[in-house]
């Protein structure tokens, strides 16, 4: 394809358009004149994003040389926007052969440049005392720079944008504890940077010559503290000053536990950046202003970053977060469709009701489930239910919703992903819990044949060996109330009438 003036439109390929980053790159691309083709494990979590029909999508993972091969044809940038979570060496070994296929692959199909979002390291830190992920990070950029192509690696320490997971856990920290006790690491000097700099910098990386092949650090206007960043958003938010006492004994794991408990960042996110704040993340220089100028106002100091992001989370236009991206671990099997699925025992919880409502109006109440929203149904339970999980390890309830009411495909919705959307009809929620299982939760609106409303709602649990038998039967007793009473209350939000007028017929197989 060409532009209007005849000249052709570079073809930019996107890994990891399904999170926080990428999903943001894609339409900045797109805007710049680009084309956009999006590498996706599920390329159906794109499916609902405003840019969808503007964008090719292929089915593939940066692990799997041949999907990258087939990706990389015709392309003449590469965004690599993926990193493995984890710890070990299983996890280092993961990142460095992804990066490995990807340069690769770029250089065999003539790939003119890649761009890679990195990590700031700190300066004179020996590399044996990094995190993992900091070396990891590292590592990586130095396998794309000896490739072969033309590589562009931005280092970034913290980004602020709304949904960022470092924004979060500094909004979280901040708002809930007027009075904090803190790792020794608040005092620790960086140098944070906004996401639309991110953004315009990673844009603008695509139109560098052929003969660049280097690492830039990149950073906002102002070196601060950890410390001082909670005390500018307090300002910004309007919050009274906190009281913040820095003390030397809570090292990286155990920081990480501590913001697990506050924020809705579970502790393996926190953890790898609570372990990048040890150190001194300061920018050498600003070299990417030579190929990326600067416009007037840019870089964005802190309180501007800050004040950006809070006013995007106020007017509900958060467009990625940071739970965009798959939870390491979780389950991933498609939903088993055939109600006489031969792959194993399905246990099945069915819940019906009439509603005195449009279906229209149900489906409002359906799709607004979760978040500040609620389930519908005895809140302790599910505090509980959320709490349990964050304490082996699980994302927890405190997730959320990126809209309060709207919903797409890919989205994190407290312990559930959204697997599937028929606008008006059909919800279907895939579980992100730890469990001894596979779970889904389906919520419908139809009408029956005296053109009636009726609510539909499905649980399914597949259950993984005895301790999954055990789980499901351990549970069950609770689902009238928990899953009956979901069901009563979401007809009684969309009818607003009285509980003793809907008509319930309950079945529990």
């Amino acid at each position: 394809m060409t532009h209007v003036d005849g000249t052709p439109r570079l073809r930019c390929l996107v890994t990891g358009a399904t999170g926080y980053i990428g999903g943001r790159l894609v339409p900045e691309l797109l805007d710049a004149g680009y084309q956009v083709r999006c590498l996706a494990r599920s390329p159906g979590r794109l499916r609902d994003h405003p840019w969808a029909g503007r964008v090719e999508v292929v089915r593939g993972d940066v692990t799997d040389e041949d999907s990258v091969r087939a990706a990389m044809r015709g392309v003449d940038v590469a965004y690599y926007l993926v990193h493995a979570l984890g710890t070990g060496a299983g996890f280092e070994r993961t990142d460095r052969r992804a990066a490995e296929i990807f340069g690769e692959q770029a250089r065999a199909a003539g790939v003119r440049r890649i761009v890679y979002l990195g990590g700031l390291t700190p300066r004179d830190v020996p590399e044996h005392e990094l995190s993992p992920h900091l070396r990891s990070r590292g590592e990586v950029g130095a396998v794309l720079l000896r490739s072969g192509v033309a590589t562009t690696v931005l280092r970034a320490a913290v980004i602020i944008g709304s949904g960022s997971a470092s924004f979060e856990m500094l909004r979280y920290l901040t708002e809930r504890l007027p009075v904090m006790v803190t790792p020794s690491w608040v005092r620790t000097r960086i140098q944070p940077i906004a996401v639309r700099d991110v953004l315009r910098y990673l844009v603008g990386s695509a139109g560098m010559p052929g003969d660049v092949n280097r690492a830039f650090d990149i950073g906002g206007k102002d070196v601060v503290t950890y410390l001082d960043m909670m005390r500018r958003y307090a300002a910004v938010a309007g919050l009274p000053r906190r009281l913040i006492l820095p003390v030397p004994v809570l090292t990286p794991r155990l920081s990480s536990y501590w913001i697990g408990l506050v924020t809705p960042v579970p502790h393996q996110i926190a953890r790898p950046l609570a372990e990048s704040l040890r150190h001194e993340v300061v920018c050498d220089e600003h070299d990417i202003a030579s190929y990326v100028p600067d416009p007037p106002g840019c870089p964005i100091g802190v309180d501007t970053a800050l004040a950006l992001a809070l006013q995007q989370v106020q007017d509900a236009r958060v467009t990625t977060r940071w739970s965009s991206a798959s939870v390491p671990g979780a389950p991933s099997d498609p939903l088993p469709t055939d109600p006489d699925w031969a792959g194993g025992s399905l246990y099945t919880d069915r819940r019906e009701l009439t509603v005195d409502a449009t279906p229209q109006a149900l489906w409002r109440v359906i799709e607004s489930v979760g978040g500040e929203n609620g389930w519908y149904s005895f809140p302790l339970a599910w505090a509980v239910r959320g709490w349990a999980d964050r304490l082996v390890g699980g994302v927890g309830l405190r997730r959320g919703r990126r809209d309060a009411h709207r919903l797409r495909v890919g989205d994190s919705l407290d312990f559930w992903r959204v697997e599937e959307i028929e606008r008006g009809r059909l919800l279907r929620l895939r579980a992100e819990m730890r469990l001894p299982g596979l779970a889904w939760l389906e919520m419908y609106a139809d009408q029956d044949e005296a053109g009636r409303t009726r609510y539909r709602q499905r649980a399914l649990f597949h259950p993984h060996g005895l301790l999954g038998h055990a789980y499901w039967w351990g549970v069950s007793p609770f689902h009238a109330v928990v899953f009956g009473g979901m069901a009563r209350n979401i007809a009684l939000a969309a009818a607003g009438q009285p509980a003793e007028r809907a008509v319930a017929r309950d079945t529990a197989l």
